[in-house]
């Protein structure tokens, strides 16, 4: 009986090993990818946490509205018009008249 139970007790015992082994192994790859992300991450500068209060809620809604109505019209024009230079200029009155364009629809008079 004590034969059998020391051989069990070894069995369990190797399993564990083996187990904490594979445990070691995983922890030392977590450590090299959050050693190399840390690397990385070091260059580049801290991000910051956009405004989340209702002016600025609104202002990014009226920016979104702005880019989606110049989106639209950039479409449309690309759609229509079989001229590439017109199409460029488009793209580019579009992005020197995009303030313009967010004047004329949110005026804050």
């Amino acid at each position: 009986m004590s034969k059998e139970r020391a051989r069990r007790r070894e069995e369990r015992e190797r399993l564990a090993a083996a187990a904490a082994a594979e445990r070691e192994a995983a922890a030392a790859r977590q450590a090299k990818k959050d050693a190399r992300r840390q690397a990385v991450t070091k260059l580049l500068p801290a991000t910051h946490s956009r405004q989340s209060g209702l002016l600025a809620e609104k202002k990014r809604r009226e920016a979104l509205a702005t880019a989606a109505v110049l989106v639209v019209l950039n479409i449309v024009v690309f759609a229509v018009a079989r001229d590439w230079a017109l199409t460029a200029l488009l793209v580019v009155a579009s992005v020197l008249g995009a303030p313009v364009l967010y004047l004329m629809l949110f005026r804050r008079s």
